[in-house]
């Protein structure tokens, strides 16, 4: 075998191109190919016809390829000039790489997939690039990829912010709750923002084919979804009702606190704030009895606390008439309790009862815009935060877009 048939072997190049000869420099740290497009090239990169050959550009272009037993791979190519029977006079198609880039689309595979499980330097470091290199690398390359792309097929929103930039700016996140990704990135938390998604990324076709939609209490989002699309049915993701409830009997064991933390009852209400948060399903016997001795000790937390395990039989209803029913009486309740903290709950609760009771003909809540939130801190966390909102949306479309970015570049450049 000869050393050409060797290297074409080694770096699966059949079917791409084919190698003239080769050379070691830099004492066999790199590796130089010279090449040519397999079966002779000549296609318009328009409409891939094949052209007659004008000329051959006086200089060589050079791409960096995938390493190869620790070596840097480069290829060398002159491109041609050809006439194209359609598009008149084009330089020929590149098989191996887009236009205007230094690296091939193997490379381009490879940071890809590389930066979608570890951080940007640690992706430089085993492909021996510069972090500065690769940055510019990645976010040209998913610039290219989802230029042209339209949000398709969405029949269920979720919409939440989330901040970056150490907490001074914020984002807002569109997600697919069917398919769990997120279809849109905007830059702010504001109604011009989600205005802005509906106006320029959704046809009026597709904003009326939104089955429905969840969010958050925010009047915002509210007011943007009921404007746009008229059809959808609007549920109040539950997450944040019970943490407006939770919130609320904290405030009030907070208020207690106060009251009584240099006396004797004060350090008897000592580290109650999380098993007052947790579920009556997730609580011990013991935790239970802890709980339940408040009666005598303090009416007013235990008070609290009764309230919020009633509301949990809310979830479990299937008829949104008695799911409404029982809502009213519970607020009936809350009103007669004199916590000052659980009426102002309950006056959120009207002003969203209508949405809210939504939630037991279609069960649905915005968990797997929470499960993708999460994942999109884990990318803020590991870059250590952005500074811009270009760079932060890019990495959460690689990451957990609705466009499968690596899978866009042709299956046979997949060959690592």
């Amino acid at each position: 075998m000869t050393g050409i048939k060797l290297i074409g072997c080694m770096l699966h190049l059949r079917g791409i191109l084919r190698i003239k000869r080769f050379a070691f420099k830099k004492w066999g740290k790199e590796l130089h190919l010279w090449v040519k497009p397999y079966r002779n090239g000549c296609r318009c990169p328009e409409c891939g016809r094949r052209g007659r050959i004008l000329r051959t550009m006086s200089e060589q272009r050079c791409w960096r390829d995938v390493r190869v037993c620790g070596m840097d791979v480069y290829l060398h190519y002159a491109p041609r000039e050809i006439r194209c029977t359609t598009h008149g006079r084009r330089q020929e198609s590149i098989p191996w790489a887009a236009p205007h880039a230094q690296i091939t689309y193997r490379l381009e595979v490879l940071v890809l997939r590389y930066c979608q499980s570890m951080t940007q330097c640690a992706a430089a470091q085993l492909l021996n690039m510069s972090p500065s290199t690769l940055s510019g690398v990645l976010h040209r390359t998913i610039d290219r990829i989802r230029s042209g792309h339209r949000v398709r097929a969405l029949r269920t929103i979720g919409i939440d912010e989330i901040s970056y930039e150490r907490g001074r700016s914020y984002a807002t996140i569109v997600y697919d709750l069917d398919r769990g990704c997120v279809v849109w990135v905007g830059d702010g938390k504001g109604r011009e923002t989600i205005d802005r998604f509906f106006k320029t990324q959704m046809s009026p076709f597709q904003r009326a084919n939104v089955r429905f939609a969840s969010c958050d209490m925010s009047q915002t989002y509210i007011g943007a979804i009921k404007d746009w699309c008229p059809r959808a049915q609007l549920v109040i993701d539950r997450f944040h009702v019970v943490k407006a409830l939770n919130d609320a009997v904290d405030e009030v064991r907070k208020n207690e606190w106060r009251k009584l933390k240099d006396t004797t009852e004060g350090k008897a209400i000592k580290g109650l704030r999380w098993l007052l948060y947790r579920h009556s399903t997730n609580r011990t016997p013991s935790q239970s009895r802890v709980l339940n001795s408040l009666r005598k000790s303090n009416r007013r937390i235990w008070r609290a606390w009764v309230l919020k395990d009633e509301f949990e039989s809310f979830w479990e209803y299937t008829y949104p008439g008695a799911a409404q029913s029982f809502v009213k009486r519970w607020m009936t309740s809350a009103l007669k309790s004199r916590l000052e903290p659980l009426r102002g709950f309950v006056k959120t609760l009207r002003n969203h009862l209508g949405d809210i009771i939504t939630f037991v003909g279609t069960r649905l809540t915005n968990a797997v815009g929470e499960g993708v939130n999460r994942i999109i801190r884990m990318v803020k966390n590991r870059a250590s935060g952005f500074q811009n909102i270009t760079a932060f949306s890019d990495l959460i479309y690689l990451t957990v877009g609705d466009l499968d970015i690596p899978a866009q570049i042709p299956k046979r450049f997949h060959t690592y």
